[in-house]
């Protein structure tokens, strides 16, 4: 009888640590690592990793599969980057729990606030729970290629007990935060990994109200912190404005040194967020220094938006000759677009910007004429491209108008073009305030937004873009190590999380395995599919360089094609790695 399941043999390992790379095999058994080294003994099944890279499994703390979860066993496009465990649940929305009669509301919300297609959402979920334990019971009953865990969301939460109460600043009672926090403790007990909210005016339902939370006090926040403090773990997630009179990080702080958890926050570089990137880290730095725990969740390119006709946002949706033809099958959209008639009548038109929402005016503003921040998509594109890539430079190096090149380019390829915008974390028009924070312990690689922005944005591959583009092949300023990069997206997530038993290559740990050859490494073109139920749209992207995936020691993926197999399923609270004698 075989003593192990499977053997990696000969490949360089990158175990999680930060530690040098070395050469070794892996061995499997029961799903654990069992031995790392050179390991005698013989498998059912053995894997040649001569000359590839062998890492934990990738862990991703934030995305928002929480519909999408509930019927697809896949889980792409985040398992096609080698993510084996994906933390959902993110920026205070979600289903759960879910009254009977505001199941509508709830997807309405998720769907402004991530464009995630409703229609999708409505079809695809069934529904089958109303409390948050009895919705982990449903993600449990499916099985898929990859772990998930999650929250428990703030919007769920405040219009489950609020009711119709729940508007745009609204004040809940006291006796309204007490039933929120029981709501939250009860979901944290169950399994949920933590609680999220969501306090940014760019976050807004399908209806353009911002949604709960946004203008919750620091006395309903912490109240609800203190729930998972009675429980004793569970990590506090937020997206914020970061407005100096809120003093996010005060109340954090407080939170953290009163109930020794974790709090976390989406840091991204804004030109139109009050307090800069580099104030939010020294804010969060002083907090930590006196005996915080808070955590910055940076991304690794520019947050912003793909482009296209089919997409959700396009530079042209305010002008009067694309709103008579919005509502229009593509194909009769795409002949008009490209019938020379219409191209000039839209573009002597001008935007509309009568019922656009002042508070995002700005944004609105860079996406409808921004030439200088927007940048053609080459097949070869580089998410770090320099200001002469941008439609401005090129529009006036062919002799045109910003508007007619941006217009020529998205009905390239039938009119599947694509146009990149960078909205966020890319002020300075490169990625160099990333290189520090790529060292800190108090940050961590994060904000895919796997599953959500279908139309807009494709971020879940960044497992792969940390690979290819900032430890391979940047040329504009400093690389990371491969053995920084892979702790990053491993060790250090997973560790966010209380999941112990997961992103390191040692024995007594998940045998959650990525096999890839980093020379081969490369994302590939962003494309338009209408899979999701209901035929609703979401932008994807493939990678090519990925021997394999290995989740708890089942090959999902082979040669990026998945295999079928779903050993994955749900984490319920903290994890803890088995002791090798276990394993054994």
């Amino acid at each position: 009888m075989p003593t192990y399941d499977l053997i990696i043999r000969g490949g360089t390992i990158v175990d999680g640590t930060g530690a040098a790379r070395f050469t070794g095999d892996v061995a499997i058994k029961d799903g654990l690592i069992i031995a790392v080294g050179s390991v005698q003994g013989d498998a059912r099944d053995e894997i040649d990793a001569t000359g590839k890279i062998v890492t934990p499994g990738f862990v991703d703390v934030h995305t928002h599969y929480d519909g999408q979860a509930t019927w697809d066993q896949e889980m792409a496009p985040s398992s096609w980057h080698g993510v084996t465990t994906a933390v959902m649940g993110n920026c205070g929305v979600g289903f759960a729990p879910a009254a009977p009669d505001r199941h509508n509301w709830l997807i309405g919300l998720m769907e402004g606030v991530e464009d995630i297609p409703g229609t999708a959402l409505a079809e695809g979920m069934k529904w089958d729970w109303e409390t948050f334990p009895e919705y982990l019971d449903a993600l449990e009953r499916l099985p898929r290629s990859i772990d998930v865990g999650t929250h428990v969301p703030h919007g769920a939460v405040r219009a489950y007990v609020l009711g119709d109460r729940e508007q745009p600043g609204a004040i809940p009672t006291a006796e309204d935060i007490a039933k929120m926090a029981d709501i939250v403790e009860d979901g944290v007990r169950a399994g949920a990994l933590g609680f999220s909210t969501s306090r940014t005016v760019l976050h807004r339902s399908i209806d353009g109200e911002v949604v709960p939370g946004t203008t919750a006090t620091k006395e309903e926040l912490i109240e609800i912190g203190r729930a998972m403090g009675r429980v004793g773990h569970g990590v506090f997630e937020m997206a914020s404005d970061m407005r100096r009179e809120w003093d996010e990080f005060g109340w954090m702080g407080a939170l953290s040194r009163e109930t020794g958890l974790p709090c976390t926050y989406a840091a991204l570089q804004s030109i139109a967020k009050e307090m800069p990137l580099d104030e939010q880290i020294a804010c969060m730095r002083a907090e930590n220094d006196n005996g915080a725990n808070i955590v910055a969740q940076i991304a690794l390119r520019g947050n912003g938006i793909i482009m296209a006709w089919e997409g959700t946002v396009h530079p042209f949706r305010l002008r009067p000759s694309w709103q008579a033809i919005a509502e229009l099958p593509w194909e009769q959209q795409r002949a008009k677009l490209l019938d020379p008639a219409f191209k000039a009548q839209l573009l002597a038109e001008q935007n509309d910007f009568s019922e656009v929402n002042q508070d995002i005016i700005g944004l609105i503003m860079v996406v409808c004429c921004g030439w200088g921040m927007q940048f053609e998509m080459d097949p070869d594109f580089n998410y770090e491209p320099q200001a002469d890539e941008s439609i401005a430079a090129r529009a006036a190096a062919a002799g045109v108008s910003g508007d007619e090149y941006a217009y020529d380019l998205l009905c390239r390829d039938q009119g599947k073009g694509f146009i990149y915008l960078p909205i966020l974390n890319y002020a300075d028009g490169n990625l160099d305030f990333l290189e520090a924070l790529q060292h800190s312990d108090d940050t961590v690689n994060s904000l895919s937004d796997g599953g959500a922005h279908c139309g807009t944005i494709c971020d879940a591959a960044s497992p792969t873009f940390m690979l290819q583009h900032w430890v391979r092949d940047r040329k504009r300023g400093g690389k990371i190590s491969l053995e920084n990069a892979i702790k990053r997206q491993c060790r250090d997530t997973a560790r966010l999380y209380g999941l112990d038993d997961r992103g390191l290559i040692a024995p007594g740990y998940l045998a959650d395995l990525n096999v890839i050859d980093l020379d081969k490494v490369k994302l590939g073109k962003p494309w338009l599919a209408f899979d999701l139920p209901a035929g609703g749209k979401r932008l994807l992207q493939k990678a090519e360089g990925y021997v394999c995936t290995i989740k708890t020691g089942v090959v999902t993926f082979k040669n990026s094609e998945w295999t079928g197999a779903t050993p994955g399923g749900l984490i319920r609270g903290p994890q803890r790695a088995d002791m090798l004698e276990a394993a054994e």
